[in-house]
C-alpha cells in the first residue's frame, strides 16, 4: 500500500460513517446513498492530494454533498423515497436517540420519540435539514458548517437558528397532540 494511499484512509475514511448519514438525510433513499457516498470516496480519492485544509471532515461532506447535488441534477437517476419510518435511517441513527440504561417502557417512549422527531426533521425545508444535520449529528462547529455548505457563517446561523426554531414548534405542537389524548 502506498503512503497517499495510507494518508487517505487515515485522514477520510474514519468519516464514512458521518458520510452515510448525511447522505441518508439529503437523498432519503438507500440506493441513492450508496451511490453518492460511493462518487463521493472515489472523487476525495482523486482530489486527496489537493486536500490543503487539515479538516478532512468538512472536506469530505462537502465532497458528499456536492455529489448529492449532482446526482438529483441527473435527469438519468431516479431515487424512490423509503416507506415512513425507514426514511434513510438505519439501526446506527436511531440508537443515537436512545438511551441504553432505560427499561422497556421508557426505551418503547424514547423510540416512539425518535421516530417523531425525525419525522419532524425530515419536514424541514433541505437547506435547514442540512445545516441541523451538519450540527446536531456531525458535531460540526459553524464554521466547518460554512464550508461544507458553501453557505456565509452568518447564513448557516440563521438556518440553524430557524431550523431549530421550527423543530421546538412542531414538537410542542405534536405533544400537546399526544398529551390532549385521553
Amino acid at each position: 500500500m502506498d503512503d497517499r494511499r495510507r494518508r487517505f484512509e487515515a485522514q477520510v475514511l474514519p468519516h464514512l460513517d458521518a458520510a452515510y448519514r448525511l447522505g441518508r438525510w439529503l437523498a432519503r433513499s438507500r440506493e441513492g446513498v450508496e451511490d453518492v457516498v460511493q462518487d463521493a470516496v472515489l472523487r476525495a480519492y482523486r482530489g486527496f492530494d489537493g486536500l490543503r485544509n487539515p479538516d478532512a471532515k468538512a472536506w469530505f461532506l462537502t465532497i458528499v454533498r456536492n455529489c448529492h447535488f449532482s446526482a438529483r441534477q441527473s435527469p438519468s437517476r431516479r431515487w424512490d423515497p423509503l416507506p415512513d419510518g425507514e426514511v434513510g435511517h438505519d439501526s446506527r441513527d436511531r440508537d443515537e436517540f436512545r438511551d441504553a440504561s432505560a427499561d422497556p417502557e421508557g426505551a418503547a417512549m424514547q423510540s416512539e420519540e425518535a421516530q417523531a422527531l425525525r419525522a419532524l426533521i425530515e419536514t424541514l425545508p433541505e437547506e435547514f435539514r442540512e445545516v441541523l444535520v451538519l450540527k446536531e449529528f456531525e458535531d460540526l462547529s459553524y464554521r466547518q458548517i460554512a464550508t461544507v455548505t458553501g453557505t456565509p457563517l452568518g447564513t448557516v446561523m440563521s438556518r440553524l437558528s430557524r431550523a431549530r426554531a421550527s423543530l421546538r414548534k412542531g414538537w410542542l405542537t405534536q405533544m400537546g397532540d399526544i398529551r390532549a389524548v385521553p
